[in-house]
């Protein structure tokens, strides 16, 4: 008896799930992995056209998904501390006329003594 395809609504539904779990990494580096890795695969799986190997992959992703949550759950056990990357930028102050005036570092005209 074959299997039936996946409908686009399923399909969409184990992306967005994938996305969801890659983006509860607590580490930036897996992260940012996991999210390329899943769209990247998903890309692939767009272009297929036969049905038999359509349906594996969405199995196969399926499963991924299972352990892609657990994996995210460990990760998130034993979090290091965030990378300078992963740290808002914050300005505080400054004299100069670029980014730190306009997000109200700087000290514009109307605001001198006279």
């Amino acid at each position: 008896m074959a299997s039936q395809q996946p409908t686009r609504k399923a399909t969409l539904s184990l992306y967005r799930g994938m996305i969801r779990a890659s983006r509860s990494f607590a580490s930036y580096n897996f992260r940012l992995y996991f999210i390329r890795n899943t769209r990247a695969k998903f890309r692939l799986a767009a272009v297929e056209s036969d049905p038999a190997r359509t349906k594996m992959a969405y199995d196969e992703l399926s499963r991924e998904l299972a352990v892609l949550k657990r994996a995210a759950v460990v990760n998130r056990l034993f979090e290091g501390p965030k990378l300078i990357i992963e740290k808002p930028k914050v300005i505080i102050g400054g004299g100069g006329a670029g980014m730190e005036a306009s997000a109200g570092g700087g000290v514009g005209q109307s605001h001198r003594r006279q």
